[in-house]
């Protein structure tokens, strides 16, 4: 959907922002201090709420987390800047609370607070507890895995229940933070899966799908059939982890004790962690907690009063409001400070404002200057924040430290990601090169990209190569292997599985040989299935879970992504760490063969051991026979080619001709 108000919506903007003369004059008072919701001692409890509009507002103290009736019912007072505060002089920890605010007399629903740490099943009331409680043994002593660079970072994107509910995973705790905990895991014939698997793998980064509290799961039925499933993009309660992966949801301490326990696991095998966070909307609109306590606030509105819809789930946050930033500040310092989390995803990022995501990598980096923050630039609809300011994509160079996807190169390399027959480079359509180099040089400006023929992007948007993630399968859409099958063998049925895995392999050698930030999807390196499901958001488990007996089946196929990985950590020229570096030691060779692109790293790139390094890359059916005149001086050696990697490197003739097999790759180098 289009939206034609921008008066309207430069007005909105001009009320609600922190610095306008509305806020500045105090119409609608907004506070600055850092003790919304609870704050707990032995001694005593205190609750604050932020509702300046509220006629008044009742605190309700319940027993459990459910059912029951509350064991006191008090007003709250209202203090200055719009905040309503109670207090209790005695030790409450155990109980749980609920707000209720009144506006134009009448009372809305009960609400834990959108500040609530710790809640009760289906996240319905809030927990009073101490924090410090739920540290695992030796949780002061958790300490971050060394990230010299962001251009190192490898990223493996998986949901939690996904990776090891499957039977054969040969987790205890199957589809919970606990199983994610859990080393020395096997499956099939000895394979090493779970976190054992990833730490075999050699990722750098392992990005959670939405861990936080989300609503569509039914924490009182985890037993019932078929389960009922979910993504979790549809946010509840943002500062407290999910209860279904938790082995109590009724318990408040439980989920956040066990949350920690995974993220310590993690860092214990040299692997940090990332969660995707959704502050562009939340999952009820009218019944959303941020509505319940001020409601439209802290939501974007059509000239109609109607909320705007951006995120086409029905509502859109307004980041460029006081208290809408001020909370996500908030929230995401929590997250690093309590749960030693590493980095954040930001679903449809281009929701918000430039400012907004700036304060964000700011903030995080006082922390600790490695926390990486990245998201999706772009919309799934229209908003009334003017596009200049929106964290788009195109305006990632007025990012500070925060990092965008290339889609330009996901579907430059697989093909369309909406139409789902469509083929890319690597499964043999022509014209994509300018594409797949525009995502080699991470989308920064380079004198051999023509951009007028990318994709999507017609001119660079990275101002530094770490800004951009590179990757071409995610838990959007059809996973790699389904993609190919769909657009592929459903058009070739002759078409033999090695021809196929070909093309998967041509594909994130690709991805992972681009300068920029490297991202795949679970289970990706063992040709993961979804059945050809696409939109899989609530599919049952027999359809998003990854069976392990695929990597005993693949096990060529993951041993080929391991060795991968390996030679991009090995060599400093595949991860070099600004623009004018790439433009400096990345030259793109001349070739007159269609759908097939090839250049030079040269001169140490980045310090780099290897002196030159050439990379050649044929999305071609067939084999070509290519000339390079660089390759007849010297001594070059073969890393990779097709399937087999070669970490030291097998010495060729000095030969001008290259033979390069259909749908793969070659890298040469001399030292």
């Amino acid at each position: 959907m289009k939206y034609t108000y921008h008066f309207f919506a430069v007005l909105l903007i001009y009320l609600y922002s922190p610095t306008s003369t509305a806020q500045n004059n105090q119409s609608i008072p907004v506070y600055k201090g850092n003790d919304l919701g609870l704050t707990y001692s032995p001694q005593k409890t205190i609750l604050k709420l932020w509702s300046p509009n509220a006629d008044k507002v009742l605190i309700r103290l319940y027993d459990q987390g459910l059912g029951g009736k509350a064991v006191l019912v008090e007003q709250m007072q209202k203090g200055q800047n719009g905040v309503w505060v109670w207090h209790q002089q005695k030790n409450l920890a155990g109980k749980y609370y609920t707000f209720q605010v009144y506006f134009d007399g009448q009372p809305l629903d009960e609400t834990p607070g959108v500040y609530a740490k710790a809640v009760g099943a289906n996240g319905r009331r809030a927990m009073i507890l101490d924090l410090k409680s739920t540290n695992p043994k030796g949780w002061e002593n958790d300490q971050r895995p060394t990230l010299r660079n962001f251009n190192d970072i490898i990223i493996y994107e998986l949901h939690v229940r996904d990776f090891t509910i499957h039977k054969s995973s040969g987790v205890a705790n199957r589809g919970k933070f606990l199983g994610l905990a859990e080393t020395s895991t096997k499956g099939p014939q000895g394979i090493k899966t779970g976190l054992s698997h990833i730490k075999e793998l050699g990722v750098t980064h392992v990005h959670l799908l939405p861990a936080f509290d989300y609503r569509s799961i039914d924490e009182t039925k985890l037993d019932a059939k078929p389960y009922p499933y979910n993504w979790g993009y549809d946010p509840l309660n943002y500062n407290v982890p999910e209860g279904s992966y938790a082995t109590n949801p009724h318990n408040g301490a439980v989920r956040i004790k066990e949350f920690k326990k995974m993220v310590q696991a993690f860092h214990h095998q040299g692997l940090r962690v990332v969660l995707d966070v959704v502050y562009n909307h939340t999952g009820h609109t009218q019944k959303s907690y941020f509505n319940l306590e001020y409601p439209k606030y802290y939501y974007r509105l059509n000239k109609d009063g109607a909320f705007s819809n951006a995120s086409a789930c029905g509502n859109e946050t307004a980041s460029e409001k006081y208290m809408m930033r001020k909370y996500i500040l908030e929230s995401v310092k929590y997250w690093v400070q309590e749960y030693h989390l590493d980095g954040f995803r930001f679903d449809l990022m281009g929701i918000h404002d430039i400012e907004t995501m700036n304060l964000v990598s700011k903030e995080l980096r006082k922390i600790d200057p490695t926390i990486f923050v990245y998201g999706e630039g772009w919309t799934a609809g229209g908003s009334p924040l003017p596009s200049d300011q929106q964290a788009l994509k195109r305006n990632a160079y007025k990012l500070d430290k925060v990092a965008v996807f290339s889609d330009d190169i996901r579907d430059g390399i697989k093909g369309s990601w909406n139409k789902h027959e469509d083929r890319g480079f690597a499964s043999g359509k022509s014209g994509l090169e300018e594409s797949v180099k525009f995502g080699i040089v991470a989308a920064t400006q380079h004198p051999q990209v023509k951009y007028e023929t990318v994709n999507y992007s017609k001119a660079p948007y990275a101002k530094e190569p770490f800004q951009t993630i590179n990757y071409v399968s995610c838990h959007d859409n059809h996973t790699l292997w389904d993609k190919l099958m769909i657009s592929v063998k459903k058009t070739e049925p002759g078409i033999s599985e090695k021809e196929l895995i070909n093309m998967h392999l041509l594909a994130n050698t690709i991805v992972l040989t681009s300068q920029g930030v490297a991202f795949l999807h679970a289970g990706v390196d063992f040709l993961r299935t979804k059945n050809g499901v696409e939109n899989s958001f609530e599919s049952p488990d027999e359809i998003n879970q990854i069976d392990w007996n695929r990597k005993h089946q693949y096990l060529n196929v993951f041993r080929f992504y391991q060795q991968l990985i390996q030679l991009r950590k090995r060599h400093p020229a595949f991860r070099m760490t600004s623009s004018e570096q790439i433009r400096k030691h990345l030259k793109f060779l001349d070739t007159d063969t269609p759908n097939v692109v090839a250049y030079q790293l040269s001169k140490n790139a980045n310090g780099d051991a290897w002196k030159d390094i050439v990379v050649i890359f044929n999305g071609n059916r067939t084999t070509q026979l290519l000339n390079f005149p660089l390759l007849s001086k010297g001594e070059w050696k073969v890393a990779l080619s097709g399937q087999t990697i070669d970490l030291q490197g097998k010495i060729r003739p000095n030969d001008a001709e290259i033979h390069l097999a259909g749908s793969s790759a070659m890298i040469l180098f001399r030292k």
